[in-house]
């Protein structure tokens, strides 16, 4: 099929960027939300190819017995996911997927996020499209169309993993009895005697994936076939633009007000500290089940939130560059080129484990299994002429080996880079 190079501006930013951050966080003492600071101006022009497009919507279904374990959202309200059912011979397959959308590190943030549909079900859309790796429809998800596709929202701020409280402050830090709860529902409504089953995930989401890969292999048996796909997911602790680590910061914050450590890899905390095992660099090594990872190589919300945010720029030099890539000097585009670098480096030693998989294409892009004009569309991003769609398909039904990395920027005329006003 033949390619054009695609850039697309975005409107609404919970929407292009459907899983990032929508509380505020914190890096140092200033605040900042995250979604209105890449929110602000953007317009999304959406493809000519899928102007007619017509997605499926899915209920939001409240997890009823949830609150008997404690498992509640920042606020104390019920946790919740969206289920279609598959049919035909995708009836005893299971695809979860985990909401992402950023983080919260400090009692300031996680006030704020409880008050919105990342933080209380309260706020949570009674129905949902189900687009990309969610669709219903073979000529948009050939191998996962017809599986039961389940969406778990996303209410706990620590990537489905934190356990603890804060009673002067009315919070439920909850996320790993949320996801007990929600599993334990899902195997109750049929994904216990599945065949197939797929854990994926998006941006706070794919890292959650990572978390409970091995965790959602544990329960089922031997003869499933179990795999875990994390999209967007594979944040670097990297220096930022000042020569701080912004993200390590907010992991730190993260892992120490929820609680994390006790839901880590214990392999891994026998090595390093819990915040270093937040980061997936240092977590992917430890998990066993076999584990897709789609990523962009310069990912949009890294680049913003993390190498390039406010804090360290504050005289605006790398706005243009966040705004739109094609502004960025010859400096700039060098130091996106050593953020790839570090990714490639670090994942040397997971490519080189037949079980792995990989799409890392060189986009500015983020949570590119969700959107259907990034997972599977006339005009998709390709690498090995593959859309992602196929390439992950090939690579869990054991069709093909999928090692896909790209050439660095600008060599790839296929992407649906994020553009921004």
């Amino acid at each position: 099929m033949a390619m054009k190079k695609k850039k697309l501006n975005f409107f609404g930013f919970a929407f292009a960027f459907a899983c990032l951050v929508c509380g505020v966080v914190s890096y140092g003492s200033e605040p900042l939300s995250v979604l209105s600071f890449l929110e602000n101006d953007a317009v999304w022009a959406k493809p000519s190819s899928l102007t007619t497009y017509q997605p499926l919507m899915v209920n939001l279904t409240l997890i009823h017995g949830a609150a008997s374990t404690g498992a509640v959202c920042l606020d104390g309200t019920l946790p919740g996911y969206h289920l279609d059912r598959g049919f035909g011979s995708g009836a005893n397959s299971w695809l979860v997927h985990l909401e992402g959308g950023g983080w919260c590190n400090t009692v300031r943030n996680c006030v704020y996020r409880k008050n919105t549909r990342r933080g209380s079900s309260t706020y949570m859309e009674s129905q949902i499209q189900f687009t990309g790796i969610l669709s219903n429809k073979a000529e948009e998800n050939p191998d996962f169309f017809n599986w039961n596709r389940v969406k778990l929202r996303y209410c706990d701020g620590a990537s489905f993993s934190g356990d603890n409280e804060l009673e002067s402050e009315q919070l439920q830090f909850r996320g790993q009895k949320i996801w007990l709860a929600a599993i334990e529902e899902l195997m109750f409504q049929g994904m216990q005697t599945a065949n197939q089953a797929l854990l994926s995930g998006c941006s706070a989401g794919g890292l959650a994936s990572l978390i409970h890969c091995d965790e959602f292999r544990s329960l089922f048996p031997e003869s499933t076939k179990v795999k875990c796909l994390s999209d967007a997911g594979f944040f670097l602790d990297a220096v930022d633009v000042s020569g701080n680590r912004t993200l390590k910061n907010l992991f730190e914050g993260v892992v120490q007000l929820q609680d994390v450590q006790k839901n880590l890899p214990k392999s891994c905390l026998d090595q390093l500290d819990p915040t270093s095992c937040f980061f997936p660099q240092n977590m992917v090594q430890h998990i066993e089940t076999p584990l897709f990872l789609l990523n962009a190589a310069y990912d949009s919300w890294q680049v913003q939130a993390s190498l390039a945010p406010h804090s360290a720029d504050p005289n605006g030099f790398w706005s243009d560059c966040k705004a739109n890539h094609a502004n960025c000097t010859s400096s700039q585009i060098q130091f996106l080129q050593d953020f790839r670098d570090q990714l490639l480096n670090d994942l040397k030693d997971f490519a080189n484990t037949p079980q792995t998989g990989l799409f890392i294409n060189s986009c500015f892009a983020h949570c590119q299994s969700e959107r259907q004009e990034t997972w599977f569309a006339d005009n998709s991003p390709l690498l090995d002429n593959k859309p992602i769609a196929v390439a992950v398909g090939d690579w869990y039904f054991d069709r093909e080996v999928v090692k896909a990395i790209d050439c660095a920027y600008p060599c790839d005329n296929t992407c649906h880079n994020l553009v921004f006003k």
